[in-house]
Order: structure tokens, then sequence, then C-alpha cells
């Protein structure tokens, strides 16, 4: 099962890879225009993918932030960017000393509000591929406002071009 959830996390950082490179080809005004989504903007769309994704990361290493760090530069795709990387780097790390038997372990955190729950590590790391494809979607559908062609973040399409895919 670990293989499953290491090879979900790869194709999570494929098809972000793929959305940053297109949201970069975006002017600043497009970039930041106001688009009347769940997050306004491609790029404060974005900074929420990243931040929930670190938010997650956290919550695995045993802490429950109530937010983003105060002090990372969420305002340009250059400091989305920068700071995804640095959660990429961690979140891979983690993954590479997880066992299949640290899947099933619960995990108990608070959520940004200050919530309890309890959840098991592999419904967590499930869904923060689900959560993140989910608003890359709607980064999809903010690139075709926009007039910009988006990539294909399809999971199949990461299979296909994987070697050996």
């Amino acid at each position: 099962m670990i293989e499953e959830v290491r090879e979900l996390q790869a194709y999570d950082a494929w098809a972000t890879n793929r959305i940053l490179t297109a949201a970069a080809r975006l002017g600043r005004d497009d970039l930041t225009r106001d688009l009347g989504s769940s997050f306004p903007s491609v790029l404060d769309t974005l900074a929420h993918i990243l931040s929930a994704d670190w938010v997650w990361l956290e919550r695995w290493l045993g802490r429950s932030p109530t937010g983003t760090p105060a002090d990372w530069d969420l305002g340009t795709l250059d400091g989305v960017r920068a700071r995804w990387l640095e959660v990429r780097a961690e979140r891979a790390g983690f993954l590479e000393e997880l066992t299949d038997q640290d899947l099933q372990r619960r995990v108990d955190y608070r959520d940004t509000s200050g919530r309890p729950w309890t959840s098991t590590m592999a419904q967590m790391l499930r869904h923060v591929v689900n959560h993140a494809t989910y608003h890359r979607g709607q980064v999809v559908t903010m690139l075709r406002q926009l007039g910009a062609t988006p990539p294909s973040t399809d999971l199949i399409r990461f299979y296909r071009e994987r070697p050996g895919g």
C-alpha cells in the first residue's frame, strides 16, 4: 500500500509542477485577476493548495498549525513556487520513511479552527492529493477563462509519461 501512496504523491507533484509552469506564462494582472472561484485568482488558488499541503505535512509531523507562516511570500508566483519546493522536499523525506504499518496509524490533530480530529495516515495522504486535484481543476478553468491553454493533469497522462508507463 505504501507504494500506491508514494505513486499518488508523485502524481501530485507532477501535476502541480505542470500547473505552476502554465501559471508562469500569465502576466501579473491575469495571475491576480478575480475570477470569482473558491479563491479569487489563479495565484490565490495556488497559494491555498500550497498552504494546505504544508498544514497537512505539519499534522503528519505531529503539529497542528492554525495558519500559514506569516513570513511566507504568497503574493508572487515565485514566492509560492519557492515554498512549494521546500514543502515537496520535506514531504518526500517524510514519505521515504513511511511503512505500510505507518499508514494505519491514527493521528490526532486539530484543524486550523482548533477542532480536534483523528484520521489514519493513509486517509490524510489520500486527502491531500484529492484536495490539490480539486483546486488544480479550478485553476485549469481559470486559465481557460483567461484565454490560456491549460496543461493536462490527468492521472492517466501521468502514467503514460512515466518511464515504463
